[in-house]
This record gives C-alpha cells, sequence and structure tokens, in this order.
C-alpha cells in the first residue's frame, strides 16, 4: 500500500518536476529573509523593561529576531554541516517568514488597517492575516520551546510577549501559559531542542562511556523531531484560523490550505530545511498574493514552474480530501523506512532543481 500511496504521489507531482528540471532559474535573490540583518542578534538586544525581555511579534522584525536567536544559539550543534549556520535545519522557519513579508501575505487582507502596507505601517504583522497567525505557531511557540529546553541557558530575565489588539484568547504568551493551552504542542519542540541541546543525537550505536562527540549527532533524528513540531503547530493552528480565509481571494484561501496540506507530505521525508535547500524550494512559490483573476495553470506572471507546482499542490490536495486522508497514511507508511524517504526526498527536490 505504502508503494501505491508513492506511484499516486510521483503521477501527481512529475508534471511540475519535468517542468522544474527544464528550466533554469539563474536569477538569485538574496540568501537570507528580508531585513535579516536588522533583526536582533540577542535576547538583549529586545526591549528590556521592568526585569523583563518584551518581544512583540506582531512585528516583522521583531518575529524574525525570534528566528535568529534559536539559529545563533543553535548554530554550534551544526557545525558540522557547513560553514556560518547554513547546515541549521531551523532555517526553513525564517525564510518561509520572510517570503510571507515580501510577498505581502502578513499584511491586514481586510485593507481595514494600513498594517502591513508600504503607505502605513511596513513591518506590521497583521492579525487578520491567516498566514500570520499560522506562523505564530511556528515561530513563538518554537522559541518558547527553546526557552524551556535550555537553549538560551539561565536567563536573568522572563520573557514577555505581547498580545496582537485582536483575538487575544487564540495565542499563548509564556511557556506556562502555552503549557496549559497545549502541552503537547510544547513537549515536541521541547523535546526538539533539548535533543539538540544536551545529547546532540546520540547514534544508538553509540558506546556506553564514551564522551558525547559531533560526528555522533544524527541528522535525520533532528529531522524528524523538528517537522513532527512543524506538523503538530499546523494542525493546531488549522481550524483555529479557519475563519480568517474570508479575507483572502478564493484561489489565495485555496493555496494558503494546498500548501499547510504539502507540509504534511513533505515532513514525512524528513525533508532538510537547511540554508540553500529551502531557498531552491521556495523559488516555486509564488512572488505576490492570488486573486480571483487567477486560474491555475494559466497565470500569465507566474513561471510555468510556479503555476505546474502550484496545480500538483492543488491536485495533491484533492486527492487526499479525496480519500479521506487515506493517501497521507499510505505516503507516511511508504516514507518509514530511510529508502522510502530517500526516494520521497528525491521526488521533492525534482520540483525545486533549478
Amino acid at each position: 500500500f505504502g508503494a501505491h500511496a508513492l506511484l499516486i504521489v510521483t503521477l501527481t507531482l512529475i508534471p511540475a518536476t519535468a517542468a522544474a528540471q527544464s528550466e533554469n532559474d539563474a536569477t538569485r535573490e538574496d540568501v537570507y529573509p528580508p531585513l535579516w540583518d536588522r533583526a536582533p542578534e540577542s535576547l538583549l538586544d529586545f526591549l528590556v523593561k521592568d526585569n523583563k525581555i518584551v518581544i512583540n511579534p506582531w512585528n516583522y522584525q521583531e518575529r524574525l529576531g525570534v528566528y535568529k536567536n534559536m539559529l545563533n544559539s543553535s548554530a554550534k550543534y551544526f557545525t558540522a554541516f557547513g560553514s556560518q549556520n547554513f547546515g541549521n535545519i531551523l532555517w526553513g522557519l525564517p525564510l518561509q517568514h520572510g517570503w510571507q513579508f515580501r510577498t505581502g501575505r502578513l499584511a491586514d487582507p481586510s485593507s481595514v488597517t494600513s498594517c502591513g502596507y508600504e503607505d502605513g505601517d511596513l513591518l506590521c504583522i497583521s492579525v487578520r492575516s491567516w498566514w500570520s497567525c499560522m506562523n505564530y505557531y511556528l515561530a513563538v511557540i518554537p522559541f518558547l520551546g527553546a526557552v524551556e529546553a535550555g537553549l538560551f541557558g539561565q536567563l536573568q530575565y522572563e520573557i514577555e510577549i505581547l498580545p496582537p489588539e485582536e483575538r487575544r484568547a487564540d495565542f499563548c504568551y509564556s511557556v506556562a501559559d502555552c503549557r496549559s493551552h497545549n502541552p503537547k504542542l510544547m513537549d515536541e519542540w521541547k523535546a526538539y531542542f533539548e535533543v539538540n541541546n544536551f545529547t546532540y543525537l546520540l547514534s544508538t550505536e553509540h558506546k556506553a562511556g564514551t564522551p558525547a562527540t559531533f560526528s555522533s549527532f544524527k541528522m535525520d533524528d533532528a529531522l524528524r523531531l523538528m517537522w513532527r513540531a512543524h506538523v503538530s503547530s499546523i494542525a493546531y493552528a488549522l481550524p483555529k484560523f479557519q475563519d480568517s480565509l474570508k479575507y483572502l481571494s478564493d484561489p489565495e484561501a485555496s493555496f494558503g490550505e494546498d500548501w499547510a496540506n504539502a507540509v504534511d507530505f513533505i515532513a514525512a521525508t524528513h525533508f532538510s530545511t537547511d540554508l540553500q535547500t529551502t531557498n531552491e524550494f521556495q523559488a516555486f512559490l509564488p512572488q505576490r498574493m492570488l486573486t480571483e483573476g487567477d486560474v491555475l495553470p494559466s497565470i500569465s506572471d507566474f513561471s510555468p514552474q510556479q503555476n505546474r507546482v502550484l496545480l500538483s499542490m492543488r491536485a495533491l490536495h484533492k486527492a487526499n480530501q479525496l480519500t479521506g486522508g487515506l493517501l497521507l497514511k499510505l505516503w507516511q507508511k511508504a516514507m518509514s523506512t530511510e529508502a522510502g524517504r530517500k526516494l520521497g526526498r528525491k521526488l521533492i527536490e525534482g520540483l525545486a532543481s533549478s
């Protein structure tokens, strides 16, 4: 059955794979998220007030700073995987956030406020944006999981996360608050950072009594834990922010749901979310929000690759819905071995080959 799922997904994605391999995306934008150099480098670069580190996650630069701090503090565990921390698998999160900012997906889609617009507050992240609310659970929750796991050591100040102007009850704002609302999600992010931070993901062959070394770090285990937490964040946030899709055009709302569904399939392969791989893959995501006139696969200002990748995501989502989620279960079964995951990754990398 797992092989059948692999075949179905392959047939669904193969047109996009062929398109991706036939074109050469020579022009590369900056590899870092927008304004990366301006994001807070350390926790003390945020506002410190009344013995608290105050973070406003409804400001793009500050939410980016949350990611930057997680990347900086976990860099020492990824030295064997490339220079300049490029091999760190947390890069997928800020790069995705940067794509959302660059393409206008964090701005107020209801246009009631000027939040996120160039003629208003460009760095403002709107609580009415479906993308920004979903991303909160892939930014603040991982960050608080890292705090709880001790990634930043013993903090001399408490962390205070500022709430949005609306929908305050849909978010949590501290380790204790988030733990009381969703202990499972906090446990999963904490587990990822604890394993990175303390045990270096020791291999099963590691001999008792020998000191832990970085060579015993198992990247596949790190990816498994990271993706498990990532998928849980999306699963928790999806029903919570379903009503925010009403602010989006039908094509954009469909794309958002298609993307969330595709992440489940990507996660099962333990796909690497290092800097280079994520940038290559994101080249095929839309460079603007979809509007009512956009019809796949004929969106004129999108490349043939982008059109087909989006169409493939749509087909994959529909196929999974038609089977009542069985396609994903079979795919996950096919990905339960390293050989299966390697095949799955090869298929996804075909989408992003330049």
